[in-house]
């Protein structure tokens, strides 16, 4: 063969091996295989996701397999709970798992009483156990629907009436983001809940095969189940921020990015791709907000650009990729998301999909105000800077006209984020430290003053661990002690 036909062949054969290897990468990060012949259909916003849960709920004929971190004691609540009993009186076996911490103050056990009394199954996953003192940190933060084996749903919508606002209050619903599936894709989010059901007690019956045809479609996506200590989805989002190209748009609800991450994303914008990040502009809860808030500068820095949301909340976790990869799900950006809770996404490579999610993404940045980094000023007032072609520019003014200029700029500011949708990033570092030594010296004050006040708290807490600590250390002897009787019985009979 001639030496150019034979490296033409070579290069044209380059596209599919690259395509091979990053394919085998994807699954390999993200512990999940690419599964062909889905359909995905965006939901957007809690009135769509709970009007599709409700309408498969009321059509089930075989199993409904409902895990949620929060189900509320509320209008929203009750009605899916009445959904169930009526599901599980006509004979339609009924699973549900809820998380006990998200729960906590939402709803009580006794609230599923009735459903438990018309047949159905409901277990809390990891409630306070002895012997584990901190058995707790572990969540399942899951949001997840099967219905027959056919019908699957994920999001980040949790069953609570929070989530469509309070018209009678002027509070808009909260924005976020699911995926209604058919196909492959379903048996995969049954055996997520399978084995969430199986961690807390007894295994789930043998389940019927589904009704349909599994082929349903001609979507490609990956179902990734995390569960504690796994970190499949924080190795599959350092991926596709290594491989993206071109563009990089992520919306996230609680975004505390560690330093391998941050720096990924920055190395990803200086070489040219556009890197967008979406966060709440008001959060349900603040500190991570602040904490959220800390981490903009380098981002900016680096090029990557910052959107805070100027809705009531918003809660979608989502990303999309260079018009052909998209991700939807539970998994926020954060340590807690990757490391140590139960979750499920679903990364979906579509170029169709993708398009969907791209123009949902553009509509949300209408609701939303860029934050943007204050033009560089010298720090000492007999700084000099000098402007393109040597010229000197005036220096900084002092005195009361400095802080008159200051004024200005600071309502100059607020006037311009409202005309421009775009607000000049203040100092995000400075209030936590202050929060910190307020909170600190409160500490030392009552320590010194009132220590019984201090002290028995300690001590209780003190106890609780030794006592929980023993009892786990106990525990673990004992399954060492019959694992060693069961070799040595072993060893006797051979």
């Amino acid at each position: 063969m001639p030496y150019t036909q034979a490296m033409n062949q070579k290069r044209s054969l380059a596209p599919a091996r690259i395509r091979l290897h990053a394919e085998q990468a994807l699954s390999r990060a993200a512990g999940a295989p690419l599964l062909g012949g889905n359909t995905a259909d965006l939901l957007i916003d809690a009135a769509a996701h709970f009007d599709a849960w409700l309408a498969a709920i009321r059509g089930a004929r075989h199993r409904v397999l409902l895990e949620n971190y929060i189900i509320r004691d509320d209008d929203v609540g009750r009605a899916f709970r009445d959904a169930l009993i009526e599901c599980a009186e006509r004979g339609v076996f009924v699973a549900v798992v809820y998380d006990w911490l998200g729960c906590k103050g939402q709803s009580r056990d006794s609230f599923w009483t009735p459903l438990r009394a018309a047949g159905g199954q409901v277990r809390a996953f990891n409630p306070p156990q002895f012997g584990r003192p901190l058995g707790w940190i572990s969540r399942d933060h899951r949001k997840l629907l099967v219905v027959d084996g056919v019908h699957g749903f994920l999001s980040g919508v949790c069953i609570s009436q929070k989530w469509l606002g309070d018209p009678a209050h002027g509070v808009a619903p909260w924005r976020d983001t699911g995926v209604a599936l058919r196909g492959p894709a379903v048996a995969e989010l049954e055996n997520a809940f399978a084995e969430s059901w199986a961690s807390i007690g007894l295994p789930l019956p043998a389940l019927p095969s589904p009704m349909a045809d599994p082929i349903a479609g001609a979507v490609t996506l990956r179902v990734i189940a995390t569960q504690p200590a796994t970190a499949g989805m924080y190795r599959l989002d350092q991926l596709i921020a290594a491989m993206a190209r071109k563009t990089l748009w992520l919306t996230d609800a609680y975004f505390v990015g560690v330093a391998p991450y941050m720096q990924a994303l920055a190395a990803a914008a200086r070489d040219g791709v556009d890197v967008r990040l979406l966060v709440p502009g008001s959060s349900d809860i603040p500190v991570v907000a602040g904490m959220s808030r800390s981490g903009y500068r380098p981002l900016l820095k680096a090029g990557i650009r910052v959107f805070e949301w100027n809705g009531s909340m918003l809660h979608a976790k989502t990303a999309v990729s260079d018009g052909q990869w998209a991700r939807v799900g539970s998994s926020n950006l954060n340590l807690a998301s990757w490391v140590s809770n139960r979750e499920i996404d679903v990364a979906v490579e579509d170029v169709d999909f993708a398009r969907r999610m791209a123009e949902q993404y553009e509509r949300d940045l209408g609701h939303a105000t860029e934050i943007v980094l204050a033009p560089h000023r010298g720090r000492r007032a007999d700084h000099i800077q000098r402007q393109p072609g040597g010229a000197r520019r005036p220096q900084r003014m002092g005195g009361s006209s400095g802080r008159a200029a200051a004024g200005a700029l600071r309502l100059a500011n607020t006037f311009g984020a409202a005309l421009t949708d775009r607000r000049v990033l203040g100092d995000t570092t400075t209030s936590p430290l202050v929060i910190g030594t307020l909170v600190l010296a409160a500490f030392a004050v009552v320590a010194i003053v009132w220590p019984a006040i201090i002290g028995w708290p300690l001590g209780l807490l003190s106890a609780w661990f030794a006592l929980n600590l023993g009892a786990h250390a106990w525990r673990l002897r004992q399954r060492f002690l019959r694992r060693q009787a069961e070799y040595d019985d072993t060893d006797q009979s051979s």
